[in-house]
């Protein structure tokens, strides 16, 4: 993606004159801070601005993908960008384990899909992490709920780890160009890019994660060849796969994740780009067991006919043009099809829910870059357009005989849902200010398929945002931002949006005020948080069939903290890594009988440690990650049922320990190991859904993975 960049030789040097600052007391300021995060240490070594250059703006639409360290390093809100070398020091086996040591970011494994590749459950400030209802979730910038408006839950999460290039988290100011569904902020997950360079460049990776409980061993694959063609043209071929069990019996799952990037160069200054993408998965779900049951044998698999399957088929296109220094325009264009079923025991039957979603998508934005008086503006305006429209469907099948029922529901759903947006980015000095708006317009139907009734619903809405950063020098941001998020009313809420019951969506007011210092060594940062989120809709307890209502209200607020510190190369303890992050939540109700307690499926307090130490082609890496304990229910009920679906969940800690070798002479070649909760630390969650009951968390896992580049 093309960046505008201007060089501004009028900026006031009071505000970068760097050698005027005591980098000592900035240092001293970074390491205040309570405890502090991860997975920045890459930008520590990036180069600072010069401190005559007004950083570089990503106007682009794809502006969560490009341009990270100097926007991330400006950013006038809480942001977290993991690189795939910061992916592979962890030792992550899942996209779940790098999410948990993101500030801010817990993973909830609080589903029937628990553990398996099929959903993706994170959940940002207190919000709800099960199947991340509260985030704009992106691939390589396009939403990849399979209904973005009419059903934004990632029951099914078509991505894989090994074809990730980077994970960028937003978790304030950014609802303004990206939505629905950004209460908890933009996770925009990129795919591996096409390499620039004449020459085929690619690399094969094979890892076997094996588990000290129930058998579990499964094998994670994955390929990826690319080259940039003399004739204009760039193509990568990614590959990523999964097959084996996980760490309870009969846990079986199959993954297969494959995509074909390209772009063409049609003149200097501008290209066409895009992506044919196919995903399918089946994953075993052994579900929760009783306290009894767990007691017994936590790793036990008394549902061994339950499974999630799904599979997705993508294609979008891209064209960008940079006009010329001050003008750039984008349009891009998506259509996928997805299809996901669960399949789980219910007495006698086996109870089938197969779901389809077509989804057709166009956003273009136009960005002009003119100055007025002292300051530099860059004024973007974008419209998107998304259609979803699907059916989702309700049938048994006898266990003993395989025959079918007749459907007990059929629902066919349909959205159109308009949004236009206008933000400036305002330069001027040392202060960059985006004042900006985005209207959403969103019409939406579900049609009773077996009964007849149609229940319509129109949502309109206006959300402003405001986003404030002051450049103190060229090490240090300072960053204050405000801005309105909401969620739609959903698919599967529509039947109870009647006359006497008008659901109107979700919204949240979100602030933050923060700091963050960037140097060749030192990365740190500080953020406060305030979340007010209003108008829930949740499910009237005990009502059947279901009935949603405007009831919830909940307030979030709490501190995010970094740190990552890289010993000098030149000293004694060259080659060292230090890094740290801890979070304080509090998310609590705010209306009804349990309005003061928490909120469920969340933790006040958070924390990584760790360090990494290189010498020669030598790596090793030693962390440790930390929750404290959850509440099941809104109650906060302490006792455990027993049906061990409710009570009290302890905090725990894990440690995992990692070493590679690179391969001498073979560049980018090498050889890890490690073991992933080291002490085997036995730790629970609970379900919420119709397999309720209790959780067990990955025990000792020992890896072993060889990549070869060629």
């Amino acid at each position: 993606m093309a960046i505008l960049e201007l060089s501004h030789p009028d900026f006031p040097s009071p505000f970068f004159n760097t050698r005027r600052l005591k980098c000592s007391a900035a240092i001293a300021l970074a390491l205040a801070l309570p405890v502090t995060s991860y997975a920045q240490q890459a930008e520590a070594s990036a180069t600072s601005v010069d401190e005559h250059t007004l950083e570089s703006i990503q106007v682009s639409g794809d502006w969560l993908g490009t341009g990270l360290q100097n926007s991330v390093k400006r950013y006038p809100g809480a942001r977290t960008v993991v690189r795939k070398e910061d992916i592979d020091d962890s030792g992550a086996s899942s996209i779940g384990d790098v999410m948990r040591r993101i500030p801010g970011v817990q993973v909830s494994d609080n589903s029937s899909s628990a553990g398996s590749s099929v959903s993706l459950n994170i959940g940002v400030r207190g919000l709800a992490g099960r199947f991340s209802p509260r985030s704009t979730v992106l691939l390589d910038g396009i939403p990849m709920a399979v209904a973005p408006y009419g059903q934004p839950q990632l029951s099914f999460a078509p991505v894989s780890l090994n074809n990730i290039e980077a994970i960028d988290v937003v978790r304030g100011a950014g609802s303004v160009r990206y939505g629905p569904q950004n209460v908890g902020g933009i996770i925009n997950f990129k795919t591996r890019a096409i390499p620039t360079e004449p020459g085929f460049n690619g690399d094969a990776t094979l890892r076997t994660n094996n588990y000290t409980e129930a058998g579990g061993a499964n094998r994670q694959y994955s390929a990826f060849v690319g080259s940039q063609l003399d004739n204009g043209l760039g193509l990568a071929v990614l590959y990523s796969g999964v097959d084996g069990s996980g760490w309870r019996t009969n846990s079986g799952e199959t993954v297969n994740d494959f995509s074909l990037k390209y772009r063409y160069q049609i003149t200097p200054s501008s290209e066409i780009y895009g992506k044919l993408s196919y995903y399918d998965v089946r994953s075993q779900t052994p579900g929760g067991l009783t306290a009894a049951q767990y007691a017994a044998n936590p790793f036990q698999n008394t549902r061994p006919t339950d499974f999630w399957s799904g599979n997705r088929k993508a294609a979008d296109i891209g064209y960008l043009n940079t006009i010329s220094d001050t003008q750039e325009f984008e349009i891009r264009t998506y259509y996928n099809e997805s299809f996901r079923q669960s399949t789980l025991i219910s007495g006698k039957n086996l109870g089938h829910q197969p779901r389809t979603y077509q989804t057709l998508g166009i956003e273009p934005r136009y960005t002009q870059r003119f100055d007025i008086g002292g300051s530099t503006n860059d004024v973007t305006v974008g419209y998107r357009y998304i259609r979803e429209t699907g059916n989702d469907l309700v049938y048994n099948t006898s266990v003993a005989t395989g025959a079918a029922t007749a459907p007990s529901s059929s629902f066919d759903n349909f959205t159109g849902a308009h949004a236009v947006y206008i933000d400036d980015k305002i330069s001027f000095g040392a202060w960059r200010i985006t004042p900006g708006i985005r209207y959403e317009h969103i019409r939406s139907t579900r049609t009773d398929v077996l009964n007849g009734p149609v229940f319509p619903i129109d949502n309109n809405k206006a959300l402003p945002s405001l986003s404030v950063a002051y450049l103190l020098n060229q090490n240090l941001t300072l960053f204050t931002n405000y801005s309105t998020s909401f969620g739609p009313v959903q698919n599967t809420q529509l039947n109870a949006a009647i006359a006497g019951n008008p659901l109107v969506p979700e919204v949240a007011k979100t602030a933050e005020v923060g700091a963050r210092w960037k140097s060749r060594q030192l990365s740190a940062e500080v953020t406060a948080f305030d979340i007010r989120f209003d108008n829930q809709i949740q499910q009237v307890a005990g009502s059947s069939p279901a009935v949603f209502q405007n009831i919830g209200a909940t307030r979030h607020d709490g501190i995010e903290t970094a740190i990552d510190y890289a010993f000098d190369k030149a000293g004694a303890l060259a080659g060292l890594n230090l890094y740290a992050n801890y979070t304080y939540t509090r998310a609590l109700q705010k209306s009804g009988s349990t309005a003061g307690l928490d909120v469920p499926f969340y933790s006040r307090n958070t924390d990584t440690i760790g360090a990494r130490y290189a010498v020669g082609p030598w790596g090793f890496d030693l962390s440790t990650t930390h929750q404290s304990r959850q509440f099941a229910d809104n109650a906060n009920t302490i006792a455990e049922s027993a049906n061990g679906g409710n009570g009290e969940i302890p905090g725990f800690r894990t440690w995992n320990a990692q070493v590679n070798w690179k391969v001498p002479g073979l560049k980018g070649t090498e050889l890890l190991a490690g073991v992933n909760n080291l002490t085997d630390k036995r730790y629970f969650t609970r379900t919420t859904d119709s397999n309720i009951g209790k959780l067990v968390g990955a025990p000792r896992m020992v890896y072993v993975q060889g990549r070869i580049v060629f």
